[in-house]
């Protein structure tokens, strides 16, 4: 079963069938399960002699990173391929239990002049026979390719053509397809949510070929308005797919800048670990937050803010909350979403291989209090809780109650085999 299917299910099931059926489940393909935090991804902008910057991406518990794989830079002379940047990346995440997600992109002025993007036969032939050989050089890496970066916005020069990337990315899906039928490819890394794009590109016969449809699903509301468009996107896929598969979305690039006059760097943070909560439980499987590092040192500048860390290397709050988030819940599946009578609150009920219980619960409404039941009561103890920002405290349970301060920031409680008592709804 596929995630997609799971989660039009889950409003349908009882707590513990859908528990049940989240443990038979698994992702058709080469994406991992929705166990935590296997697809949590950042992206990056280098490819050798950031040893540091991987150490620090490794410990922060990323286990993807996304990165432009450009053929401007690997081929320099007709038919003549250079991986050696790459492959040392490539080993330096392996070493480190971090997989790539490489875009195969951009154009090249051996086939095309002033920076167009392959349109001509010759250059889209060429481009596909350059990413099949990269992905006959990569076999067995576990490399994620996607084809292009935003072909629909500013990086198909001269304007945004769908037809032209459609052309392109069906020769480079069916090149990379003969050289390694076991490659993961993924497309088109749409700049937000473009209908009349992604409605052409997905019509096109493109799906026999990919293993997952990516979207960058940018956006000034918080994570958690993303399921509209999830629904809308997953019903497009599905009237083009072809028959008895179940492609997922990918959440390809997403961030939220700390620029002056953008969120607040506890707001980014805020943001970071539900973004990775809300596309794991709305059934979209790898996500990748948009960016690792601050690209310049300017706070006023959009694109030098984004980072997790300062220009420096200094771990900002959405370090240390995507920090805390893979290692409270590593190795626990989202189960359901708890009601407490509020659209606005999200409870998430999670569940490791032993059966242990953890909450992650937080609130898109103003800071109050939620309250919990335990079923069946048990003898009052206390229970941890751990704050996104990685502050521990108790919870005391009174007779079989207990309760939560809910804010933006999500917070993790552990129940080990304690039950909660079902809710009278979903809050969806």
């Amino acid at each position: 079963m596929s995630f997609s299917t799971f989660f039009q299910s889950r409003m349908k099931l009882s707590f513990s069938a859908a528990l049940a059926l989240l443990a038979l489940s698994t992702v058709a393909g080469p994406f991992p399960g929705p166990v935590l935090p296997g697809g949590v991804g950042v992206n990056i902008h280098f490819t050798g002699g950031h040893d540091r910057d991987l150490d620090m991406i490794a410990a922060a518990g990323f286990k993807f990173a996304r990165m432009d794989f450009v053929w401007a830079a690997t081929e320099r002379v007709k038919g003549k391929y250079d991986w050696s940047d790459y492959d040392h990346l490539t080993a330096g995440m392996e070493r480190r239990g971090i997989r790539p997600y490489f875009i195969l992109d951009y154009s090249n002025p051996l086939y095309e002049t002033n920076d167009i993007a392959p349109q001509h036969p010759a250059s889209v032939a060429a481009f596909a026979r350059w990413a099949a050989a990269a992905a006959r050089h990569f076999h067995g890496r576990r490399v994620v390719w996607e084809i292009w970066n935003e072909p629909n916005g500013g990086f198909w020069h001269p304007a945004a053509n769908v037809a032209q990337y459609t052309a392109l990315a069906l020769a480079t899906c069916k090149a990379i397809r003969r050289a390694d039928p076991r490659a993961a490819i993924v497309a088109p890394a749409c700049a937000g949510f473009d209908w009349p794009f992604l409605e052409t590109f997905l019509h096109s016969g493109v799906l026999a070929y990919l293993d997952g449809v990516s979207v960058h699903p940018y956006r000034s509301g918080p994570p958690e308005t993303a399921a509209a468009d999830y629904q809308r996107l997953r019903q497009l896929i599905a009237n083009d797919a072809p028959k008895g598969r179940d492609i997922p979305i990918l959440s390809g690039e997403w961030g939220y800048s700390s620029k002056t006059g953008g969120v607040s760097l506890e707001t980014q943070a805020d943001y970071i670990a539900r973004q990775q909560l809300f596309n794991l439980y709305a059934g979209v499987p790898i996500s990748i937050w948009y960016d690792w590092k601050n690209d310049g040192p300017d706070p006023a500048e959009n694109e030098h803010n984004f980072g997790t860390v300062t220009l420096d290397m200094k771990p900002k709050p959405a370090y240390q909350s995507i920090q805390t988030l893979t290692r409270e819940l590593s190795g626990c599946r989202i189960g359901e979403r708890y009601g407490t009578g509020s659209k606005q609150d999200f409870v998430l009920v999670l569940t490791n291989a032993a059966g242990a219980v953890k909450l992650a619960a937080w609130t898109l409404a103003q800071p109050h209090v939620a309250t919990f039941t335990l079923s069946p009561p048990v003898p009052a103890e206390s229970f941890s809780r751990v704050n996104g920002n990685g502050r521990r405290g108790r919870l005391k349970v009174q007779g079989n109650h207990f309760s939560v301060e809910l804010n933006g920031m999500p917070k993790y409680i552990i129940l080990g085999r304690a039950q909660l008592k079902p809710a009278g709804g979903h809050a969806d």
